[in-house]
């Protein structure tokens, strides 16, 4: 599911991987059965997981890294999953961790890794079924905004300066947000056939998708969304009167916001734009095959065709020291920022994701810039080296980012790596972080990161099933 082969390279070399044995930090304590909550107080419970983790924990020569997959491969569904049905239909509110709310992003992800095993778990696909409906709904709402209460309740957003509703918990535009609903309804239905969950709400959903996209390559002005925030970090609220930099309208879609939830500094967000490609493919597709609808089907093609046109055009640069790579922001004036964020997607993940052939070479120049101290957020001390961003600040590597630089790694040694590094940063805990301190694993930020713990899961029953000596 993560990537369809390993392709042997000699990237491991870059990224110091004669560190030596890094010494266990969870090994010197005495590993518990598991961390996770108690049967009881679990919010729910999959036979088709819970067989899933018991097979590949025994298949797990390292106590320590069986113990961190148990404890993190069912982390959304132990902790965060809010199932219900509505008007019959299953309703799943997915929370992200220690805010209760529903990021379209993070929900998806959250859930993606247990799509392999729906078929073998009733409850589990009605559980996905009802994420997709939620998403479908939430999109109605409003398609710009990325975080949602569970009811009309409000929250400590309310007095931005924009078109707030009590439904939404955050109103920032992020083009991904959209995405990944179309990733989990495309990968529920490759998975399992059912094209029932494309019913009237997740037309309506999916026609202001393509709405959404349009009016954000600007090519007739600004378009609707606007946004501000009276704060004192400049990443939380948007220059310009509330739209950001200025861009030239080239092709490509504008995101007023990263996947980190920080404002963008060149509004064309390129790793999400290579991601809003895929998503129009897949939705041109269901179109297609599904819905008969050759009209809906060419508008999702030619926008995408348009969009990858652009990105070639103004996204790809000559790097001082890396050859051809891709830009992180571009403006379409001919402005590029060159760096990579800790988020998915980022320009690190679009293997991973899919958006990118992992053997591509201006993908592999990419990836060789973003994991090297070219990258300004690249950061290397003695817990890890790996990738962080300005939402935590300097210093702070993402348990996220090393799970993907393994993900899209093709050298052994290199995987190996990050599964130490991993190992060696979680502070005892048996979770995984948002951020740890380059220098000290023990100085973090979020214990409860639902999507962090279960991308982590992912990798581990990715490996089991594609690379099983790394196990072993």
């Amino acid at each position: 599911m993560i990537r369809r082969d390993f392709i042997k390279t000699g990237a491991a070399a870059t990224f110091g991987l004669a560190m030596g044995p890094a010494v266990s930090i969870a090994g010197n304590l005495a590993i518990r059965e598991t961390n996770r909550p108690k049967m009881a107080e679990r919010n729910f419970t999959s036979k088709a997981v819970e067989n899933t983790i018991k097979e590949i924990k025994k298949n797990i020569k390292d106590q320590e890294l069986a113990w961190l997959f148990e404890n993190c491969f069912p982390n959304t569904l132990d902790t965060t999953v809010e199932y219900s049905e509505n008007k019959g239909k299953p309703d799943t509110f997915v929370i992200t961790g220690d805010i209760h709310a529903m990021w379209l992003r993070d929900s998806s992800a959250q859930v993606w890794p247990y799509l392999t095993l729906v078929n073998k778990d009733k409850q589990l696909k009605k559980l996905i079924q009802g994420v997709i409906n939620r998403q479908n709904e939430c999109i109605i709402i409003d398609p710009y905004a990325n975080a949602f209460n569970k009811g009309a309740e409000g929250g400590e957003w309310q007095t931005d300066h924009t078109d707030m509703k009590p439904e939404l918990h955050e109103r920032k535009w992020e083009i991904d947000s959209l995405c990944y609903a179309v990733r989990l309804a495309n990968g529920y239905w490759k998975e399992t056939g059912d094209a029932s969950i494309f019913d009237d709400r997740w037309e309506k959903a999916m026609k202001l998708v393509l709405k959404t996209f349009k009016e954000q390559q600007r090519k007739d002005g600004n378009g609707p969304y606007h946004f501000q925030r009276t704060t004192s970090r400049a990443t939380d609220t948007l220059s310009g009167g509330g739209y950001g930099n200025p861009v030239k309208p080239v092709g490509l879609i504008c995101s007023a916001f990263r996947p980190s939830d920080d404002a963008t500094i060149y509004p064309f967000l390129i790793p999400s734009n290579l991601f809003a490609v895929q998503s129009l493919r897949q939705l041109a597709t269901i179109y297609k095959e599904v819905k008969k609808d050759t009209a809906s089907a060419k508008a999702c093609k030619d926008l995408a065709n348009e969009v990858e046109a652009a990105i070639q055009k103004y996204a790809v640069a000559e790097h001082l020291d890396n050859g051809k790579i891709y830009a992180f922001e571009v403006d379409g004036y001919g402005n590029k920022l060159f760096m990579d964020d800790s988020n998915v997607p980022s320009l690190l993940s679009m293997g991973y994701l899919g958006c990118l052939e992992i053997d591509d070479p201006i993908y592999q120049n990419t990836r060789n810039f973003v994991l090297s101290e070219d990258n300004p957020y690249f950061f290397s001390g003695k817990a890890a080296k790996g990738i962080g961003g300005p939402h935590v600040g300097m210093d702070y590597i993402w348990h996220m980012s090393i799970t993907l630089q393994a993900m899209t790694a093709t050298d052994d040694e290199e995987i190996k790596q990050c599964l130490e590094w991993i190992k060696t940063s979680h502070a005892g805990t048996g979770f995984m972080h948002e951020g740890f301190h380059k220098d000290d694993p023990n100085d973090f930020t979020r214990s409860w990161f639902a999507w962090a713990n279960t991308l982590f899961g992912e990798l581990i029953y990715t490996l089991y099933k594609e690379k099983p000596h790394l196990l072993t």
